[in-house]
């Protein structure tokens, strides 16, 4: 056999052990098909941070991670004497609010009044004899006996302790009424003001003692007892277990079936069990970075999309951060 024999077989043989391979493969990835692509997700809950609206120290801790609360219960407890001392100052000013307004309620005191009234009765009486000097003046000057000059004197003295009866008298009603209307309403509004600053306070007294606002479950407990929290600072994380959902990030090509509004099953490994979901949100991701180009030369891109499903009915023991697939 020649050498150039002996090559062409050697070719023959590889290419038909290649055709071979070929045709096992292919019938192998019809007879058995493709995995199916999963998608993986995983479940989340709502949570709530409790915080303060004044700075302070951490006095008690009354729950520890883990600890279910109901609305209402205490949960933390803060010292603030900077808040006990605005108390004191907010409280002597509305008692210094009130008593301006009692004063002007209540008016002049009697002494005054009784002042007043005599000052009135001396005016009457100044004012009785100035008018019977000016009609004696007044008859001798119609007789001739007295000349105008008198009778002027008279008149402008007569007048004169008039006017003086009349805001004796003035003084006197005053005195009885009290303070003017005005004078009232602006002592009353500050009062409402001095109130207002009170049950400011009040409020931030109330922030010293941390409530929960919703049932959950404490997740995160973050200062310890005496370390100092600002305004605002987390104090501890509780979640919401009632509001428990799944979340997915699906490309676009996968999107078939999944709708809002759409039920799906999901499997969970944790249990071992299959649990049936309602999408409720669908947004894109908006980034780049989840982009998928569906050719090597990048024609055009595939997005990916958050879902968000919650389940259609209570799973035992279901948990945030526990793992859901998709096939």
């Amino acid at each position: 056999m020649s050498a150039k024999t002996q090559h062409n077989n050697i070719l023959l043989a590889i290419i038909g052990f290649a055709a071979a391979v070929a045709i096992v493969a292919l019938i192998g990835f019809f007879a058995l098909g493709r995995d199916p692509e999963l998608i993986q997700g995983q479940v989340e809950v709502s949570e709530y941070r409790v915080s303060s609206k004044v700075p302070g120290r951490i006095l008690e801790i009354r729950v520890k991670e883990g600890d279910f609360v109901k609305v209402g219960d205490t949960l933390a407890i803060l010292d603030a004497p900077e808040v006990r001392a605005k108390m004191e100052q907010a409280q002597s000013a509305e008692h210094a609010a009130a008593a301006q307004e009692e004063m002007a309620r209540n008016g002049a005191r009697q002494e005054q009044i009784q002042g007043a009234y005599q000052l009135m009765q001396q005016a009457k009486a100044g004012l009785e004899i100035a008018e019977k000097s000016y009609q004696r003046v007044q008859r001798l000057y119609d007789e001739g006996v007295m000349s105008a000059q008198k009778r002027d004197e008279a008149y402008a003295n007569y007048k004169a302790m008039e006017a003086q009866a009349k805001a004796a008298e003035s003084q006197y009603q005053m005195a009885r009424n009290g303070a003017r209307r005005e004078e009232k309403m602006a002592a009353a509004a500050m009062v409402g003001r001095a109130k207002g600053a009170v049950n400011e306070v009040n409020s931030y007294i109330h922030e010293t003692v941390q409530i929960a606002q919703m049932e959950g479950e404490v997740c995160d407990v973050y200062p310890k007892v005496g370390e100092l929290v600002g305004t605002g600072s987390p104090i501890m994380t509780i979640s919401v277990m009632k509001d428990m959902w799944g979340t997915f990030n699906v490309r676009e090509d996968q999107l078939n079936g999944l709708a809002v509004g759409k039920t799906f099953d999901a499997f969970v490994p944790a249990f071992n069990k299959t649990v049936q979901m309602k999408v409720y949100y669908m947004k894109d991701q908006g980034s780049y970075a989840v982009w998928k180009a569906t050719k090597a030369n990048g024609q055009y891109d595939l997005k990916t999309f958050e879902v968000k499903a919650r389940p259609v009915e209570k799973l035992e023991g279901l948990r945030p951060g526990m793992s859901l697939i998709i096939k």
